[in-house]
C-alpha cells in the first residue's frame, strides 16, 4: 500500500454493512406533539407521518441512501487513506443494486456492489460485505499479497511478514488515538486535523455516485477535478435533490 509492502496495489475492495431488510409500509400515526413533522421532513417531499423517526429514515431514499451512504465515509476513506487518493475521486463508476419493490416505504438498496476506476488504474470495489471474501473493512491486494484491516483496528494478511513494522524507512501516516482530542488540539494548533472536511466530502462522494449508477443502471463518467458528471445529463440531475417550497438554497 502506502509503503509498498504488497507491491503494486491491483484492486481494492471496501465491505460495509449488509442492509437492514425492514419490510411494508409502517401505518400513519399522529405526529408526537413534540415533533414539528413539516420542519423535520425540511426541503423532502411532504408525506404522512409513519413514526419513521430518529432512526429508520435511513432506509428510505428521500433521506438517505441506507448501510451504503451511512458506512461510505467510514471505509472509503480507509481505502483512499492507503492509496494516497484523499482529495480526489474516481474517473469511472458502474454496479448492481438490489432493490426492494416499489410498494414498500423502505426503499434503498438492500445490495450494492459497484466498481470505481481511478486515474492510476486503480480499481476500487464497494460492496455489501456477504458479497466479499473479507467481509467488512478494508482489502488491499497488491502484486505481493494482501492485507485487510476492519473497523476495530484488527489486521489480517496473506503472509505473517506483510504485518511486521518497516522500521524508521517507513513513510508514516497522519495518526490520531482519539478524534475528539485531534479536533481540539487542531483548533489551538491551526494544524489541519487526521480527518479533514474535503477528505470526508471525497470519501462520502463515492458512495453517492455508486447510488447513482446502481439506480440509472448505467455507467457514470465523473471528472474528479470539477466534481461533475460528464455527458450525461440525466445522471447529472442527480447529483441535487428537487427541493419542496419554501426551501431553498441561498444564492452565493
Amino acid at each position: 500500500m502506502y509503503n509498498g509492502r504488497i507491491g503494486k496495489i491491483e484492486k481494492v475492495e471496501v465491505g460495509l454493512p449488509n442492509a437492514q431488510k425492514l419490510i411494508g409500509m409502517p401505518p400513519v400515526v399522529p405526529v408526537p406533539e413534540e415533533l414539528d413533522w413539516d420542519f423535520w421532513l425540511g426541503s423532502a417531499p411532504k408525506v404522512e407521518y409513519r413514526g419513521i423517526c430518529h432512526w429508520n429514515w435511513r432506509w428510505i431514499l428521500d433521506y438517505s441512501g441506507g448501510q451504503l451512504t451511512d458506512w461510505a465515509g467510514h471505509h472509503i476513506d480507509i481505502a483512499h487513506w492507503g492509496l494516497g487518493l484523499d482529495r480526489t475521486g474516481p474517473v469511472e463508476i458502474a454496479g448492481e443494486g438490489v432493490y426492494p419493490a416499489k410498494t414498500e416505504l423502505y426503499n434503498v438498496p438492500i445490495e450494492y456492489d459497484f466498481n470505481c476506476k481511478y486515474k492510476t488504474g486503480v480499481n476500487i470495489r464497494v460492496a455489501n460485505s456477504a458479497r466479499l471474501k473479507y467481509g467488512m473493512g478494508v482489502t488491499w491486494y497488491g502484486k505481493d499479497g494482501w492485507i485487510h484491516v476492519d473497523r476495530g483496528n484488527k489486521l489480517t494478511a496473506s503472509k505473517e511478514n506483510l504485518l511486521e513494522d518497516l522500521g524508521s524507512d517507513k513513510k508514516a501516516l497522519y495518526k490520531s488515538e482519539n478524534h475528539f482530542g485531534n479536533f481540539l488540539d487542531c483548533v489551538k494548533s491551526r494544524k489541519e486535523t487526521v480527518t479533514p472536511v474535503e477528505v470526508a466530502h471525497r470519501s462520502i462522494t463515492v458512495g453517492l455516485l455508486g447510488e447513482i449508477a446502481m439506480t440509472t443502471k448505467q455507467t457514470i463518467k465523473w471528472d474528479p477535478d470539477k466534481e461533475q458528471i460528464v455527458n450525461n445529463a440525466e445522471a447529472s440531475k442527480m447529483l441535487m435533490r428537487k427541493f419542496r417550497a419554501p426551501w431553498k438554497l441561498p444564492e452565493l
